[in-house]
Protein backbone atom coordinates (compact mmCIF):
# COMPACT_ATOMS: atom_id res chain seq x y z
CA UNK A 1 0.00 0.00 0.00
CA UNK A 2 2.62 2.53 1.32
CA UNK A 3 3.67 5.46 -1.04
CA UNK A 4 7.28 5.75 -1.62
CA UNK A 5 9.03 8.61 -3.45
CA UNK A 6 13.07 9.23 -3.98
CA UNK A 7 14.85 12.14 -5.62
CA UNK A 8 18.37 12.37 -7.12
CA UNK A 9 18.46 15.71 -9.27
CA UNK A 10 20.23 19.54 -9.60
CA UNK A 11 17.57 21.38 -7.36
CA UNK A 12 18.63 22.14 -3.95
CA UNK A 13 14.84 21.67 -2.68
CA UNK A 14 15.21 17.68 -2.55
CA UNK A 15 13.60 17.65 0.51
CA UNK A 16 10.12 19.85 -0.35
CA UNK A 17 9.80 17.90 -3.66
CA UNK A 18 9.81 14.75 -1.96
CA UNK A 19 7.38 15.60 0.15
CA UNK A 20 5.11 16.98 -2.39
CA UNK A 21 5.68 13.70 -3.98
CA UNK A 22 4.43 12.04 -0.89
CA UNK A 23 1.67 14.52 -0.36
CA UNK A 24 0.05 13.17 -4.04
CA UNK A 25 0.81 9.39 -3.05
CA UNK A 26 -0.78 9.43 0.16
CA UNK A 27 -4.17 8.16 -0.73
CA UNK A 28 -1.40 5.04 -0.54
CA UNK A 29 -1.20 5.47 3.77
CA UNK A 30 -1.25 8.05 5.33
CA UNK A 31 -0.93 6.92 9.13
CA UNK A 32 2.82 8.39 9.20
CA UNK A 33 5.42 9.76 6.80
CA UNK A 34 9.16 10.80 6.96
CA UNK A 35 12.07 12.14 4.80
CA UNK A 36 15.65 11.54 4.79
CA UNK A 37 17.94 14.13 2.87
CA UNK A 38 21.47 14.36 1.99
CA UNK A 39 22.33 17.91 3.09
CA UNK A 40 24.95 19.87 1.28
CA UNK A 41 27.40 19.60 4.01
CA UNK A 42 27.03 15.52 3.96
CA UNK A 43 24.87 15.39 6.79
CA UNK A 44 21.64 13.39 7.28
CA UNK A 45 18.74 15.11 7.58
CA UNK A 46 15.47 12.63 8.85
CA UNK A 47 12.10 13.57 9.65
CA UNK A 48 9.24 11.31 10.61
CA UNK A 49 5.90 12.27 11.82
CA UNK A 50 2.35 10.39 12.88
CA UNK A 51 -0.35 11.22 11.06
CA UNK A 52 -1.32 12.35 7.63
CA UNK A 53 0.87 15.45 6.11
CA UNK A 54 -1.79 18.28 5.68
CA UNK A 55 -0.26 20.98 5.08
CA UNK A 56 2.90 20.42 6.37
CA UNK A 57 6.04 21.49 4.86
CA UNK A 58 9.82 20.91 4.60
CA UNK A 59 12.65 23.20 6.07
CA UNK A 60 14.35 25.03 3.97
CA UNK A 61 17.70 22.67 3.46
CA UNK A 62 19.82 22.78 0.73
CA UNK A 63 20.15 18.95 -0.28
CA UNK A 64 19.91 17.54 -3.89
CA UNK A 65 19.00 13.69 -2.95
CA UNK A 66 17.08 11.82 -0.82
CA UNK A 67 14.04 9.72 0.00
CA UNK A 68 9.80 9.39 1.82
CA UNK A 69 7.59 7.72 2.38
CA UNK A 70 3.68 7.54 3.45
CA UNK A 71 3.02 4.93 5.72
CA UNK A 72 -0.24 2.20 6.02
CA UNK A 73 0.92 0.20 8.85
CA UNK A 74 0.74 -3.27 8.93
CA UNK A 75 3.88 -4.46 11.50
CA UNK A 76 4.01 -2.17 14.31
CA UNK A 77 1.48 0.82 15.56
CA UNK A 78 1.31 3.61 14.34
CA UNK A 79 4.61 5.59 16.33
CA UNK A 80 7.09 7.97 15.07
CA UNK A 81 9.74 5.06 15.57
CA UNK A 82 8.26 2.95 13.25
CA UNK A 83 7.12 5.50 10.61
CA UNK A 84 9.59 5.03 7.51
CA UNK A 85 12.89 5.91 6.52
CA UNK A 86 14.92 2.96 8.32
CA UNK A 87 18.10 3.20 9.04
CA UNK A 88 21.68 1.32 10.18
CA UNK A 89 22.84 2.35 13.15
CA UNK A 90 25.24 4.52 11.30
CA UNK A 91 22.69 6.26 9.03
CA UNK A 92 25.09 5.11 6.26
CA UNK A 93 21.83 3.03 4.41
CA UNK A 94 18.70 4.86 4.24
CA UNK A 95 15.35 1.88 3.63
CA UNK A 96 12.10 2.79 2.72
CA UNK A 97 9.65 -0.54 2.16
CA UNK A 98 6.44 -1.36 0.78
CA UNK A 99 4.56 -4.94 1.22
CA UNK A 100 5.41 -7.91 4.42
CA UNK A 101 8.59 -9.44 4.73
CA UNK A 102 7.50 -12.88 5.74
CA UNK A 103 10.32 -14.06 7.80
CA UNK A 104 11.40 -10.98 9.71
CA UNK A 105 11.50 -12.53 13.12
CA UNK A 106 13.37 -15.14 11.86
CA UNK A 107 15.84 -12.46 10.46
CA UNK A 108 15.85 -10.74 13.65
CA UNK A 109 16.49 -12.63 15.85
CA UNK A 110 19.57 -13.28 13.83
CA UNK A 111 20.40 -9.67 13.95
CA UNK A 112 20.10 -9.42 17.83
CA UNK A 113 22.39 -12.40 18.37
CA UNK A 114 24.66 -10.65 16.15
CA UNK A 115 24.65 -7.75 18.61
CA UNK A 116 22.02 -5.17 16.05
CA UNK A 117 19.66 -3.47 18.61
CA UNK A 118 15.81 -2.22 16.97
CA UNK A 119 14.24 1.04 18.16
CA UNK A 120 10.88 -0.16 16.19
CA UNK A 121 8.76 -2.61 15.58
CA UNK A 122 8.62 -3.04 11.72
CA UNK A 123 9.95 -5.71 9.55
CA UNK A 124 11.32 -2.65 7.69
CA UNK A 125 14.17 -1.72 10.23
CA UNK A 126 15.37 -5.47 9.90
CA UNK A 127 16.12 -5.18 6.37
CA UNK A 128 18.41 -1.40 6.81
CA UNK A 129 20.20 -4.09 9.56
CA UNK A 130 20.53 -7.01 7.54
CA UNK A 131 22.15 -4.77 4.93
CA UNK A 132 24.67 -3.12 7.48
CA UNK A 133 25.11 -6.87 8.16
CA UNK A 134 25.94 -8.27 4.92
CA UNK A 135 27.76 -4.82 4.09
CA UNK A 136 30.96 -6.23 6.24
CA UNK A 137 31.38 -9.14 3.99
CA UNK A 138 30.32 -7.36 0.81
CA UNK A 139 31.39 -4.04 -0.32
CA UNK A 140 30.06 -3.78 -3.32
CA UNK A 141 26.82 -2.11 -3.21
CA UNK A 142 25.18 -3.44 -6.24
CA UNK A 143 25.89 -7.41 -5.38
CA UNK A 144 24.70 -6.24 -1.24
CA UNK A 145 21.43 -5.25 -2.81
CA UNK A 146 20.99 -8.59 -4.80
CA UNK A 147 21.82 -10.62 -1.63
CA UNK A 148 19.72 -8.90 0.44
CA UNK A 149 16.83 -9.38 -2.09
CA UNK A 150 17.74 -13.07 -2.02
CA UNK A 151 17.21 -13.32 1.94
CA UNK A 152 14.31 -11.35 2.03
CA UNK A 153 10.76 -13.29 1.34
CA UNK A 154 6.91 -11.62 0.35
CA UNK A 155 5.77 -9.46 -1.64
CA UNK A 156 7.86 -6.19 -1.21
CA UNK A 157 9.27 -3.50 -2.82
CA UNK A 158 12.20 -2.15 -1.46
CA UNK A 159 14.36 0.94 -2.03
CA UNK A 160 17.37 1.51 -0.21
CA UNK A 161 19.76 4.98 -0.63
CA UNK A 162 23.60 5.32 -0.01
CA UNK A 163 23.56 8.62 0.87
CA UNK A 164 27.65 8.79 0.87
CA UNK A 165 27.82 7.99 -2.58
CA UNK A 166 24.18 9.24 -3.37
CA UNK A 167 23.33 5.87 -4.91
CA UNK A 168 19.77 4.15 -5.22
CA UNK A 169 18.47 0.76 -5.79
CA UNK A 170 15.29 -0.32 -5.69
CA UNK A 171 14.13 -4.44 -5.82
CA UNK A 172 10.65 -5.49 -6.11
CA UNK A 173 8.16 -8.59 -6.18
CA UNK A 174 4.82 -7.73 -6.14
CA UNK A 175 4.73 -4.57 -5.18
CA UNK A 176 4.55 -1.61 -7.65
CA UNK A 177 7.98 0.80 -8.63
CA UNK A 178 7.80 3.32 -11.08
CA UNK A 179 11.27 5.29 -12.64
CA UNK A 180 10.89 8.59 -14.12
CA UNK A 181 13.20 11.01 -15.55
CA UNK A 182 13.86 14.13 -17.39
CA UNK A 183 16.78 15.55 -18.72
CA UNK A 184 18.47 16.25 -15.56
CA UNK A 185 16.51 14.86 -12.93
CA UNK A 186 15.87 10.66 -11.32
CA UNK A 187 12.66 9.77 -9.28
CA UNK A 188 11.84 6.60 -8.14
CA UNK A 189 7.52 6.39 -7.04
CA UNK A 190 5.25 3.73 -5.90
CA UNK A 191 2.36 5.34 -8.07
CA UNK A 192 3.17 6.68 -12.13
CA UNK A 193 0.59 9.63 -10.70
CA UNK A 194 3.31 11.27 -8.45
CA UNK A 195 5.61 11.84 -11.50
CA UNK A 196 3.83 13.92 -13.53
CA UNK A 197 4.61 17.55 -12.12
CA UNK A 198 8.13 16.28 -12.92
CA UNK A 199 8.25 14.01 -16.10
CA UNK A 200 5.90 11.44 -18.27
CA UNK A 201 8.48 9.45 -19.33
CA UNK A 202 8.48 6.48 -17.10
CA UNK A 203 9.31 2.49 -16.79
CA UNK A 204 7.34 0.16 -14.69
CA UNK A 205 9.78 -2.29 -13.20
CA UNK A 206 9.32 -5.71 -13.44
CA UNK A 207 8.98 -8.55 -10.86
CA UNK A 208 12.74 -9.61 -9.63
CA UNK A 209 13.74 -6.42 -11.28
CA UNK A 210 16.37 -4.06 -9.62
CA UNK A 211 16.73 -0.33 -10.66
CA UNK A 212 20.32 1.38 -10.13
CA UNK A 213 20.78 4.77 -10.11
CA UNK A 214 23.37 7.35 -9.43
CA UNK A 215 24.96 10.75 -11.00
CA UNK A 216 26.63 9.04 -13.56
CA UNK A 217 24.21 6.84 -14.62
CA UNK A 218 20.92 4.43 -14.60
CA UNK A 219 20.55 0.91 -15.26
CA UNK A 220 18.05 -1.98 -15.03
CA UNK A 221 19.21 -5.75 -14.00
CA UNK A 222 18.06 -8.89 -13.22
CA UNK A 223 17.90 -10.41 -9.66
CA UNK A 224 20.84 -12.32 -10.99
CA UNK A 225 22.99 -8.34 -11.68
CA UNK A 226 22.20 -8.98 -15.71
CA UNK A 227 21.78 -5.63 -17.39
CA UNK A 228 18.52 -5.32 -19.37
CA UNK A 229 17.54 -3.09 -21.75
CA UNK A 230 14.41 -0.96 -21.34
CA UNK A 231 11.86 1.01 -22.89
CA UNK A 232 10.35 4.17 -21.13
CA UNK A 233 6.58 4.73 -21.69
CA UNK A 234 5.08 7.91 -22.21
CA UNK A 235 1.58 8.78 -20.21
CA UNK A 236 -0.89 11.11 -21.69
CA UNK A 237 -1.49 12.87 -18.48
CA UNK A 238 -1.16 16.23 -16.98
CA UNK A 239 -0.40 18.55 -14.28
CA UNK A 240 -4.52 19.46 -14.26
CA UNK A 241 -5.26 15.56 -14.04
CA UNK A 242 -3.79 15.49 -10.62
CA UNK A 243 -4.66 18.80 -9.44
CA UNK A 244 -8.09 19.68 -7.55
CA UNK A 245 -8.21 22.47 -9.55
CA UNK A 246 -11.73 24.23 -7.69
CA UNK A 247 -13.07 21.39 -6.28
CA UNK A 248 -12.82 21.37 -2.72
CA UNK A 249 -11.87 17.26 -2.42
CA UNK A 250 -10.77 14.79 -5.24
CA UNK A 251 -13.58 12.72 -4.63
CA UNK A 252 -16.01 15.42 -5.52
CA UNK A 253 -13.80 16.30 -8.84
CA UNK A 254 -13.86 12.47 -9.68
CA UNK A 255 -17.50 12.14 -9.57
CA UNK A 256 -17.77 15.13 -11.40
CA UNK A 257 -15.03 13.81 -14.55
CA UNK A 258 -17.52 10.47 -14.95
CA UNK A 259 -19.68 12.10 -17.99
CA UNK A 260 -16.33 13.35 -19.36
CA UNK A 261 -14.99 9.57 -18.79
CA UNK A 262 -17.99 7.70 -20.23
CA UNK A 263 -18.16 9.89 -23.23
CA UNK A 264 -14.75 9.22 -24.24
CA UNK A 265 -15.47 5.37 -24.01
CA UNK A 266 -18.31 6.02 -26.46
CA UNK A 267 -15.85 8.22 -28.92
CA UNK A 268 -12.17 6.52 -28.80
CA UNK A 269 -13.13 2.79 -27.74
CA UNK A 270 -15.05 1.16 -30.18
CA UNK A 271 -12.70 -0.63 -31.89
CA UNK A 272 -10.68 -2.37 -29.03
CA UNK A 273 -14.53 -3.20 -27.38
CA UNK A 274 -15.41 -4.87 -30.51
CA UNK A 275 -12.26 -6.94 -31.14
CA UNK A 276 -12.23 -8.02 -27.09
CA UNK A 277 -15.64 -8.79 -27.99
CA UNK A 278 -14.75 -11.42 -30.65
CA UNK A 279 -12.10 -13.09 -27.86
CA UNK A 280 -14.62 -13.56 -25.41
CA UNK A 281 -16.57 -15.35 -28.01
CA UNK A 282 -14.30 -17.76 -28.56
CA UNK A 283 -13.06 -18.32 -24.81
CA UNK A 284 -13.57 -21.62 -23.91
CA UNK A 285 -15.07 -20.68 -20.47
CA UNK A 286 -14.78 -16.72 -19.17
CA UNK A 287 -14.56 -15.71 -15.53
CA UNK A 288 -14.36 -11.90 -14.10
CA UNK A 289 -12.21 -11.60 -10.86
CA UNK A 290 -11.86 -8.25 -8.42
CA UNK A 291 -11.43 -6.77 -5.51
CA UNK A 292 -13.86 -4.80 -3.44
CA UNK A 293 -15.57 -1.79 -5.94
CA UNK A 294 -13.70 -4.22 -8.90
CA UNK A 295 -15.19 -7.21 -7.67
CA UNK A 296 -19.01 -5.64 -7.64
CA UNK A 297 -18.54 -4.19 -11.42
CA UNK A 298 -17.81 -7.74 -12.59
CA UNK A 299 -20.65 -9.20 -10.80
CA UNK A 300 -22.90 -6.72 -12.92
CA UNK A 301 -21.14 -7.89 -15.68
CA UNK A 302 -22.09 -11.13 -15.11
CA UNK A 303 -26.08 -9.97 -15.13
CA UNK A 304 -25.25 -7.74 -18.29
CA UNK A 305 -23.74 -10.42 -20.06
CA UNK A 306 -26.65 -12.81 -18.96
CA UNK A 307 -29.27 -10.27 -20.50
CA UNK A 308 -27.86 -8.79 -23.22
CA UNK A 309 -25.29 -11.17 -24.94
CA UNK A 310 -26.89 -14.01 -23.26
CA UNK A 311 -23.52 -15.35 -22.03
CA UNK A 312 -22.92 -17.40 -19.06
CA UNK A 313 -19.74 -15.64 -17.05
CA UNK A 314 -18.66 -16.36 -13.74
CA UNK A 315 -17.21 -14.10 -11.43
CA UNK A 316 -14.74 -14.50 -8.04
CA UNK A 317 -12.94 -12.23 -5.84
CA UNK A 318 -9.55 -11.93 -6.36
CA UNK A 319 -8.78 -13.41 -3.46
CA UNK A 320 -10.55 -16.44 -3.47
CA UNK A 321 -9.97 -17.15 -6.72
CA UNK A 322 -6.65 -19.05 -6.71
CA UNK A 323 -9.31 -22.33 -4.86
CA UNK A 324 -11.42 -22.05 -8.12
CA UNK A 325 -8.94 -22.69 -11.09
CA UNK A 326 -8.85 -26.41 -10.44
CA UNK A 327 -11.29 -26.07 -13.53
CA UNK A 328 -10.17 -23.38 -15.57
CA UNK A 329 -8.25 -24.56 -19.26
CA UNK A 330 -6.19 -23.31 -21.30
CA UNK A 331 -9.11 -21.90 -23.72
CA UNK A 332 -10.43 -20.02 -20.74
CA UNK A 333 -10.50 -16.60 -20.21
CA UNK A 334 -9.78 -14.37 -17.11
CA UNK A 335 -10.73 -11.13 -17.40
CA UNK A 336 -9.30 -9.20 -14.33
CA UNK A 337 -10.73 -5.89 -13.32
CA UNK A 338 -8.44 -3.35 -11.04
CA UNK A 339 -8.74 0.41 -11.11
CA UNK A 340 -4.31 0.42 -10.25
CA UNK A 341 -3.81 -2.98 -12.08
CA UNK A 342 -1.08 -3.31 -9.01
CA UNK A 343 -3.98 -5.03 -6.45
CA UNK A 344 -2.00 -7.57 -5.32
CA UNK A 345 -4.72 -10.50 -4.69
CA UNK A 346 -5.15 -10.04 -8.66
CA UNK A 347 -1.45 -10.45 -9.50
CA UNK A 348 -1.60 -13.50 -7.29
CA UNK A 349 -3.80 -15.02 -8.60
CA UNK A 350 -2.78 -14.11 -12.39
CA UNK A 351 0.17 -16.35 -11.60
CA UNK A 352 -1.59 -19.13 -11.04
CA UNK A 353 -3.68 -18.72 -13.90
CA UNK A 354 -0.77 -17.91 -16.25
CA UNK A 355 0.83 -21.65 -14.88
CA UNK A 356 -2.39 -23.04 -16.56
CA UNK A 357 -1.64 -21.00 -20.24
CA UNK A 358 -4.73 -19.62 -19.20
CA UNK A 359 -5.20 -16.30 -21.24
CA UNK A 360 -5.74 -13.09 -19.46
CA UNK A 361 -7.72 -9.94 -20.16
CA UNK A 362 -6.99 -6.91 -18.09
CA UNK A 363 -9.67 -3.99 -17.26
CA UNK A 364 -7.30 -1.66 -15.94
CA UNK A 365 -6.58 2.45 -15.80
CA UNK A 366 -3.31 2.62 -15.62
CA UNK A 367 -0.98 2.08 -18.70
CA UNK A 368 2.26 0.00 -17.58
CA UNK A 369 0.84 -1.15 -14.52
CA UNK A 370 1.44 -4.87 -13.78
CA UNK A 371 -1.74 -6.37 -14.90
CA UNK A 372 -1.56 -4.34 -17.82
CA UNK A 373 1.99 -5.69 -18.49
CA UNK A 374 1.39 -9.67 -17.55
CA UNK A 375 -2.07 -9.92 -19.85
CA UNK A 376 -2.41 -10.55 -23.18
CA UNK A 377 -5.33 -8.27 -24.07
CA UNK A 378 -5.65 -5.03 -22.52
CA UNK A 379 -8.46 -2.64 -22.14
CA UNK A 380 -7.67 1.13 -20.79
CA UNK A 381 -10.38 2.57 -18.41
CA UNK A 382 -8.68 5.99 -19.61
CA UNK A 383 -10.03 7.40 -16.54
CA UNK A 384 -7.73 9.57 -15.47
CA UNK A 385 -5.49 9.57 -12.17
CA UNK A 386 -8.01 8.62 -9.02
CA UNK A 387 -6.59 10.24 -6.43
CA UNK A 388 -9.52 9.57 -3.76
CA UNK A 389 -9.17 6.12 -1.72
CA UNK A 390 -12.76 5.51 -2.88
CA UNK A 391 -13.59 4.25 -6.44
CA UNK A 392 -16.26 6.59 -8.92
CA UNK A 393 -14.94 7.35 -11.79
CA UNK A 394 -13.48 3.69 -12.16
CA UNK A 395 -16.21 2.01 -10.87
CA UNK A 396 -18.52 3.42 -13.57
CA UNK A 397 -16.09 3.42 -16.63
CA UNK A 398 -15.66 -0.23 -15.75
CA UNK A 399 -19.40 -0.81 -16.01
CA UNK A 400 -19.71 0.92 -19.03
CA UNK A 401 -17.19 -1.15 -21.16
CA UNK A 402 -18.78 -4.01 -19.90
CA UNK A 403 -22.05 -2.84 -20.91
CA UNK A 404 -20.58 -2.23 -24.08
CA UNK A 405 -18.61 -5.12 -24.22
CA UNK A 406 -21.96 -7.21 -24.27
CA UNK A 407 -23.74 -5.55 -26.59
CA UNK A 408 -20.71 -6.01 -29.15
CA UNK A 409 -21.30 -9.77 -28.35
CA UNK A 410 -24.66 -9.57 -28.97
CA UNK A 411 -24.18 -7.31 -32.22
CA UNK A 412 -26.16 -4.58 -30.94
CA UNK A 413 -23.20 -1.86 -29.97
CA UNK A 414 -25.19 1.06 -31.54
CA UNK A 415 -28.47 0.56 -29.25
CA UNK A 416 -26.17 -0.16 -26.09
CA UNK A 417 -24.24 3.86 -27.08
CA UNK A 418 -27.75 5.83 -27.44
CA UNK A 419 -28.41 4.12 -23.52
CA UNK A 420 -25.18 4.87 -22.43
CA UNK A 421 -25.97 8.40 -23.39
CA UNK A 422 -29.25 8.77 -21.65
CA UNK A 423 -26.84 7.49 -19.00
CA UNK A 424 -24.87 10.17 -19.06
CA UNK A 425 -26.95 12.76 -19.38
CA UNK A 426 -28.49 12.01 -16.78
CA UNK A 427 -25.61 11.86 -14.51
CA UNK A 428 -24.69 15.16 -15.48
CA UNK A 429 -28.05 16.39 -14.22
CA UNK A 430 -27.97 15.05 -11.11
CA UNK A 431 -24.43 16.37 -10.12
CA UNK A 432 -25.58 19.64 -11.28
CA UNK A 433 -27.92 19.82 -8.44
CA UNK A 434 -27.66 17.30 -5.44
CA UNK A 435 -29.53 19.59 -2.38
CA UNK A 436 -31.66 16.82 -2.36
CA UNK A 437 -28.64 14.10 -1.14
CA UNK A 438 -27.59 16.57 0.60
CA UNK A 439 -30.82 16.98 2.84
CA UNK A 440 -30.64 13.54 2.85
CA UNK A 441 -27.26 12.92 4.18
CA UNK A 442 -28.30 14.93 6.74
CA UNK A 443 -30.95 13.12 8.13
CA UNK A 444 -29.34 10.02 7.76
CA UNK A 445 -26.15 10.55 9.49
CA UNK A 446 -26.75 9.53 12.95
CA UNK A 447 -28.46 6.33 12.18
CA UNK A 448 -26.39 3.29 12.66
CA UNK A 449 -27.70 1.31 10.38
CA UNK A 450 -28.44 1.74 6.56
CA UNK A 451 -29.87 -1.32 3.88
CA UNK A 452 -29.46 -1.08 0.44
CA UNK A 453 -31.60 -3.12 -1.44
CA UNK A 454 -31.83 -4.17 -5.68
CA UNK A 455 -32.40 -7.19 -7.87
CA UNK A 456 -30.82 -8.14 -10.97
CA UNK A 457 -28.09 -5.71 -12.21
CA UNK A 458 -29.44 -3.24 -9.35
CA UNK A 459 -28.07 -6.08 -6.86
CA UNK A 460 -24.32 -5.03 -7.29
CA UNK A 461 -25.18 -1.76 -7.31
CA UNK A 462 -27.01 -2.67 -3.89
CA UNK A 463 -23.30 -3.81 -2.88
CA UNK A 464 -20.98 -0.91 -4.04
CA UNK A 465 -23.55 1.97 -2.90
CA UNK A 466 -22.83 -0.12 0.58
CA UNK A 467 -18.97 -0.28 0.20
CA UNK A 468 -19.34 3.61 -0.84
CA UNK A 469 -21.58 4.66 2.22
CA UNK A 470 -19.90 2.67 5.04
CA UNK A 471 -15.98 3.10 3.82
CA UNK A 472 -16.50 6.80 3.66
CA UNK A 473 -18.99 7.75 6.48
CA UNK A 474 -18.38 4.73 8.66
CA UNK A 475 -22.17 4.33 9.26
CA UNK A 476 -22.77 0.49 8.93
CA UNK A 477 -24.26 0.35 5.59
CA UNK A 478 -24.74 -3.97 4.33
CA UNK A 479 -26.68 -4.44 0.26
CA UNK A 480 -28.82 -7.22 -0.30
CA UNK A 481 -30.56 -9.17 -3.48
CA UNK A 482 -34.38 -8.03 -2.58
CA UNK A 483 -35.40 -11.53 -2.35
CA UNK A 484 -32.80 -12.68 0.66
CA UNK A 485 -34.87 -10.43 3.12
CA UNK A 486 -37.07 -13.42 3.86
CA UNK A 487 -33.94 -15.27 4.65
CA UNK A 488 -33.13 -13.69 8.04
CA UNK A 489 -32.08 -10.22 7.03
CA UNK A 490 -35.96 -8.93 7.62
CA UNK A 491 -35.03 -9.39 11.56
CA UNK A 492 -32.94 -6.51 11.64
CA UNK A 493 -35.62 -4.03 10.18
CA UNK A 494 -36.66 -2.09 13.46
CA UNK A 495 -38.85 1.23 13.31
CA UNK A 496 -37.46 3.82 11.43
CA UNK A 497 -34.35 2.02 10.04
CA UNK A 498 -33.25 3.69 6.73
CA UNK A 499 -33.85 1.43 3.36
CA UNK A 500 -32.69 2.14 0.25
CA UNK A 501 -34.51 0.43 -2.67
CA UNK A 502 -33.20 0.33 -6.23
CA UNK A 503 -36.24 -0.04 -8.60
CA UNK A 504 -36.02 0.66 -12.19
CA UNK A 505 -38.22 -0.04 -14.51
CA UNK A 506 -37.28 -3.25 -15.65
CA UNK A 507 -37.68 -7.50 -15.50
CA UNK A 508 -37.30 -6.60 -11.19
CA UNK A 509 -39.54 -3.77 -10.76
CA UNK A 510 -42.83 -5.28 -9.36
CA UNK A 511 -40.55 -8.13 -7.57
CA UNK A 512 -38.63 -5.42 -5.81
CA UNK A 513 -41.42 -3.20 -5.19
CA UNK A 514 -42.85 -6.08 -2.59
CA UNK A 515 -39.83 -5.94 -1.12
CA UNK A 516 -40.59 -1.77 -0.29
CA UNK A 517 -43.92 -2.81 1.02
CA UNK A 518 -41.98 -5.67 3.17
CA UNK A 519 -39.63 -3.48 4.89
CA UNK A 520 -42.12 -0.40 5.16
CA UNK A 521 -45.09 -3.24 6.93
CA UNK A 522 -41.97 -3.37 9.43
CA UNK A 523 -41.39 0.04 9.92
CA UNK A 524 -38.56 1.35 7.92
CA UNK A 525 -37.84 4.40 6.28
CA UNK A 526 -38.16 3.74 2.34
CA UNK A 527 -36.31 5.69 -0.11
CA UNK A 528 -37.09 4.84 -3.60
CA UNK A 529 -34.05 5.30 -6.48
CA UNK A 530 -36.85 4.49 -9.37
CA UNK A 531 -38.27 6.65 -12.94
CA UNK A 532 -41.67 5.61 -11.12
CA UNK A 533 -42.78 7.17 -7.69
CA UNK A 534 -45.17 5.19 -5.31
CA UNK A 535 -46.78 5.19 -2.37
CA UNK A 536 -44.16 2.96 -0.15
CA UNK A 537 -41.80 5.60 -0.60
CA UNK A 538 -41.10 8.07 2.19
CA UNK A 539 -38.47 9.54 -0.09
CA UNK A 540 -38.43 9.49 -3.61
CA UNK A 541 -35.63 10.05 -5.70
CA UNK A 542 -36.22 9.99 -9.69
CA UNK A 543 -33.45 8.33 -11.96
CA UNK A 544 -34.70 8.73 -16.05
CA UNK A 545 -34.86 5.24 -16.86
CA UNK A 546 -31.44 4.50 -19.00
CA UNK A 547 -32.26 0.84 -19.51
CA UNK A 548 -29.87 -1.52 -18.42
CA UNK A 549 -27.33 1.93 -17.95
CA UNK A 550 -29.10 2.89 -15.60
CA UNK A 551 -26.85 1.24 -13.29
CA UNK A 552 -24.78 4.07 -14.23
CA UNK A 553 -26.63 7.42 -12.28
CA UNK A 554 -28.02 5.09 -10.00
CA UNK A 555 -24.58 4.15 -8.07
CA UNK A 556 -23.89 8.06 -8.76
CA UNK A 557 -26.44 8.61 -6.26
CA UNK A 558 -24.91 6.46 -3.59
CA UNK A 559 -21.31 7.82 -4.32
CA UNK A 560 -22.74 11.93 -4.03
CA UNK A 561 -24.79 10.07 -0.82
CA UNK A 562 -21.74 8.94 0.78
CA UNK A 563 -19.66 12.18 0.24
CA UNK A 564 -22.17 14.44 2.00
CA UNK A 565 -22.53 11.91 4.71
CA UNK A 566 -18.83 11.84 5.41
CA UNK A 567 -18.93 15.93 5.29
CA UNK A 568 -21.82 16.01 7.73
CA UNK A 569 -19.86 13.93 10.00
CA UNK A 570 -16.54 16.19 9.91
CA UNK A 571 -14.46 13.55 8.20
CA UNK A 572 -12.40 13.82 5.09
CA UNK A 573 -14.03 12.16 2.37
CA UNK A 574 -10.61 11.42 0.19
CA UNK A 575 -8.78 9.74 3.27
CA UNK A 576 -10.75 7.08 4.74
CA UNK A 577 -9.49 5.63 8.24
CA UNK A 578 -7.78 2.44 7.98
CA UNK A 579 -7.77 2.08 4.38
CA UNK A 580 -5.62 2.85 1.30
CA UNK A 581 -6.18 3.36 -2.32
CA UNK A 582 -3.82 0.58 -4.15
CA UNK A 583 -3.92 -2.98 -1.75
CA UNK A 584 -0.82 -3.99 -2.83
CA UNK A 585 -0.31 -6.52 0.44
CA UNK A 586 -2.25 -9.32 1.33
Amino acid sequence: MCGIFAYLGHKPNAGTIILDGLKSLEYRGYDSWGVAIKTSDDKIHLEKHTGKIGNNVFPEIHSFAGIGHTRWATHGGVTENNAHPHTNAKRTIIVVHNGIVENFSEIKNMLINEGYSFISETDTEVIAHLLDHLHKHISDHKQLVLELFSKVRGMNAIIVFFPESEEFFAIKNGSPVVFGKNENELFIASDASALIPHTNSVYFLDDNEMLYLSRKQYAVTDNEGLEKHIEFTELSYSKEDVDLGSFPHFMMKEIHEQPRVLRSIIDTQKRTIEELAEVIKKAYGTYFIGCGTAFYAGLAGTYLFSKIAKRHVNVAVGSEFPYLIDFIKEKSLVIALSQSGETIDIISSLKKVKEKNTKIMAITNVLGSTLYRMSDYKLLLNAGPEKCVLATKSFTAKIALLYLISHAIDQTYEDGCVYLKKAIAEVERIIKDYSKLQKLADMLMNKNHIFILGRGVSYPTALESALKIKEVSYIHAEGFAGGELKHGVMALIEEGTPVIIYNPSDETYEDTLSSAHEVKARGAYVIGISDKPNAVYNEFIQIENCGDATVIPNVVIAQLLGYFLALAKGYDPDKPRNLAKSVTVK
